[in-house]
């Protein structure tokens, strides 16, 4: 009998200890990956036409940067340029995983040159020229998004009024930003193609990538997420918090997106208080609806926040 208890405890620590191995692992998987290097001239590469106003606004040194250190102690960067014309509309353009804010400024183009927008790019934590030890998938970036907007009257000489507008982690970034108690020169929000939370997203990664489910793993990760740096992946949720948000949002998901399964969009939008709005794009795979559909969705973005910003 003790020869099996024996046994049977070395069996339970060596699944301990391999459970304990693999939550550090899918950590530092998940919130630690290579971030890929975008530059101006791959941004340039994708998206021709907006070359020349790059090289212009580098040349005529209206493209600024700006850092910060937030409340955490975490040094930030943003760029920023002003409109062509004085306004106080003002666009934050929030990037997704891996990103940086120069993938955004195709998006930039369109609000500074087609809208008349100043505009504002943040390097979300560990992206671009931002510190930070991990992604932060949205959930504390939410934060550094208010201080980016605090600091703007500053850096634009102007009091702003905001529409936030993100792609993939950065349109969870937005959500989670309208859960947010905010000043009321947060005029609206575009969301293109955000994860109902973290716990969600990684759920389906952990299925597609790895097959496996999402228990015991997700959960043993989420707690190291917790006691290591101060969230977990269920309270990361853009879900709980848009479905307190009363202020209008424009949902945008591709019809064929599998990495933010076209799905969530649906749940996402049944939650929101109106005023908000739908557009699932055909055939559009995850975060190229703009890319592929450029006309009609600089049309629906326009058209949307035009109800809002005026």
């Amino acid at each position: 009998m003790k020869k099996w208890v024996r046994y049977l405890s070395i069996i339970c620590l060596v699944l301990i200890l391999f459970l304990g191995l693999s939550g550090f692992f899918f950590l530092n998987y998940a919130l630690k990956p290579n971030v890929k290097p975008y530059s101006f001239e791959s941004v340039k590469a994708q998206y021709p036409y907006i070359a020349p106003w790059l090289d212009s606004i580098q040349t005529h040194k209206a493209l600024k940067d700006t850092f910060i250190i937030n409340k955490e102690g975490v040094k930030l960067h943003a760029y920023y340029v002003l409109a062509k014309q004085p306004t106080p509309k003002t666009a934050v353009l929030i990037h997704g995983y891996t990103d940086n804010s120069i993938s955004m400024f195709s998006l930039g183009y369109m609000y500074n040159q087609e809208f008349n927008y100043n505009i504002i790019l943040p390097d979300l934590q560990y992206h671009g020229e931002s510190e930070g030890s991990i992604i932060q998938m949205g959930w504390k970036d939410r934060l550094d998004i208010l201080e980016w907007i605090d600091l703007a009257p500053t850096l634009l000489r102007t009091n702003p009024d905001f529409v936030l507008h993100g792609v993939s982690m950065g349109a969870a970034t937005t959500m989670m930003v309208a859960g947010e108690k905010t000043d009321s020169n947060i005029k609206c929000f575009v969301e293109d193609c955000g994860y109902t939370s973290v716990w969600d997203e990684f759920s389906g990664e952990a299925k597609v990538r790895f097959n496996l489910p999402s228990f015991p793993i997700l959960d043993i990760t989420s707690w190291l997420c917790d006691v290591m740096y101060g969230w977990n992946f269920k309270e990361a949720s853009a879900l709980r918090a848009i479905s307190q948000c009363h202020l209008p949002m424009l949902f945008i998901h591709g019809a064929k997106d599998t990495f933010v399964p076209t799905e969530m969009v649906y749940r996402l939008y049944n939650v929101k208080p109106t005023p908000k709005d739908l557009w699932v794009v055909p055939l559009a795979e995850h975060a190229v609806s703009y890319k592929n559909n450029r006309e009609i969705y600089t049309e629906k973005v326009e058209s949307f926040i035009n109800l809002y910003m005026n």
